[in-house]
Parts: structure tokens; sequence; C-alpha cells
């Protein structure tokens, strides 16, 4: 059971789960091997209030879980903890093959329970998909393990519809983790509509678009051209105020879509930190400034894996 928390920081259920997680959800790919403030990070984020963080078996070949897990002793009772499967690392390490079968991912859970430190894992999701995946093999890997307590809940991290659409028709899954910003608002189109009809959550990363709508230089991205993605960093950094900076606004006009459980932030510096929980301390967007920001910016459509 997660401890309640007295801070500014809002909730929400995890699809049909039973996790109530922040809005913001730490996002720990981008800490750094051997990153000196780890634990100060971490113990500032649960005291602002974030009690979900996300990794990967994938992320520094495990060395992020690990790192994770040190960082989190004696919090267990505090967070809920979610990480990734089915990119498998090679022996020479030269890179990862895509492995999301049933033997590969019984095998591979032992290991991250044993990184993370934990008996359990709040929430295991497949790192991809494809297709032509042995879809049903790996929802048999899943359920075997949830049956197993070895973890409560299970999702998937894909921005195919076609993919989505499977595992909504043939899972149990309760969140789908997905790209979705303002420059990256082809979720809309089915998906989101889609996983909200069906009661599952939905994790958004990459709201501040790699930096490009929190003051980086423009260029292109996706779809867009670099005169594009000006226009839309343009119209957050008017819609943003002492309150809340062009990334927490960035953040706001995801958190704002009621698809939306909550936004994976990367957060390698005390800034990241800051800017994510100004974005939950400034409240909801008006509708006059959703308005003012999603004019400028075309509407934009998956082309593949439809």
């Amino acid at each position: 059971m997660i401890e309640e928390q007295q801070t500014s920081m809002s909730y929400r259920l995890l699809g049909k789960s039973q996790l109530n997680i922040s809005r913001i959800g730490f996002g720990c790919m981008s800490l750094q091997p051997g990153q000196a403030d780890t634990q100060f990070l971490i113990d500032k984020a649960i005291e602002g209030g974030i009690n979900y963080f996300d990794t990967a078996d994938l992320y520094d070949k495990g060395l992020n879980e690990i790192n994770v897990g040190k960082a989190l002793a004696g919090k267990r009772n505090k967070i809920i903890i979610a990480t990734k499967v089915g990119n498998q690392w090679r022996p020479d390490g030269s890179g990862w093959d895509w492995n999301p079968g049933k033997k590969y991912i019984l095998n591979n859970v032992e290991q991250s329970l044993s990184r993370l430190k934990t008996d359990y894992i709040d929430l295991y999701q497949l790192h991809g998909g494809t297709i032509e995946d042995p879809i049903d093999e790996t929802i048999e890997a899943f359920e075997l393990l949830q049956q197993q307590g070895k973890i409560r809940y299970y999702g998937i991290s894909s921005i195919r519809p076609n993919v989505i659409r499977e595992y909504v028709r043939r899972s149990n899954i309760v969140s789908v983790m997905m790209q979705y910003s303002l420059l990256d608002r082809r979720p809309e189109e089915t998906c989101l509509t889609l996983l909200q009809e069906h009661g599952i959550g939905v994790l958004a990363r990459g709201a501040v678009a790699g930096g490009l709508l929190a003051g980086k230089p423009p260029k292109p991205y996706l779809a867009f051209t670099a005169p594009e993605v000006a226009a839309a960093a343009k119209v957050i950094e008017e819609a943003s105020s002492e309150e809340s900076n062009a990334a927490a606004t960035a953040l706001r006009f995801v958190l704002q879509h009621p698809a939306i459980t909550a936004a994976v932030v990367g957060i390698r510096t005390e800034n990241h930190l800051k800017d994510a929980l100004q974005a939950i301390g400034a409240g909801p967007l008006l509708s006059t400034q959703m308005k003012a920001i999603i004019e400028p910016t075309p509407q934009k459509y998956y082309e593949q894996h439809r």
C-alpha cells in the first residue's frame, strides 16, 4: 500500500489497476551511470509527491535498475516501480535484439527483481512490440508472472496503433506508454480514444519533445519543419509564466488530455525536477490557452503500423 503524502501532487488510478500513481512520473532513463546526486534527486522527487519510478532492463545494460533499486531501498511502501522487458542485449554487448518470447520474459524478470532489490514489480511493460510478435505467448508470460505474484500488473510501451489494438483486444494490460506532446499529437487520431474507452491508462513520454518545447534551438522533428517547431515553442512560451515555465507548460498541455494518466518525465537534474513539479502546482491551462497552443500546430497522423 502506498503511503499518502501531503503535497500539491495529484494522483490517478492507472487504468483498471489499484496503482494510484502521481501525475508526474520519474523517468529514470535520464539518470547517468555513476551520477553522484541520484539518491538526492529521487529523495527530492518523493518529497515532492512523485511515487512512480520508471526504468527498464535495457538502460545501461541493467545498471539503471541497480542504481534505482539502491536509491529506493527502504522506501518500497512509498513508491511504485515500473520496468520493461523485451530488448535482449547481445553477449558481446554490441547492441540488442527484440525478444518478446515467453521464455525470455520469464527468465529476465528474475534479473530485474534482483537488480531492483524487490520481491515484486508493480508494472511490468513490454518494451516495444510488432504485429509479427507471438502476442499470445507474450501475454501468457505476463499473466503467469501476475499469478506468481512477481508482478502486480502489466502494460506495453508502444506507439504502434496496430500493436496497441491487438493488446487491447487480447490482453489485460492496464497501461500503454506512448510518446505524446504538442509536437506529436498522432495518438489523438485513434489511440487515446480507444484506450480511454477500454479503461486503459496512458503514460505519456516525450512531453517536451526532447527539449524543443523548452528552449532548445528549433530543428526538424518528426514531420515538422524547423519553422513549425519554432512556432510551437513560441505558443508554449507565450502561455508560460513565472509559475509555469515552458517545460512545465508543455507538460500541462499533455496532462490536460483526459486519456493521460501521467506524464513520465526524464529527470537528470534538480531543475528538471523543479520544472516537472511546477507543472502540477500551476494547475490546468485555460481553454483559451489550449486553443492558442493548438491552433498553429497542424495535426499529423501515423503513417506506418496503422
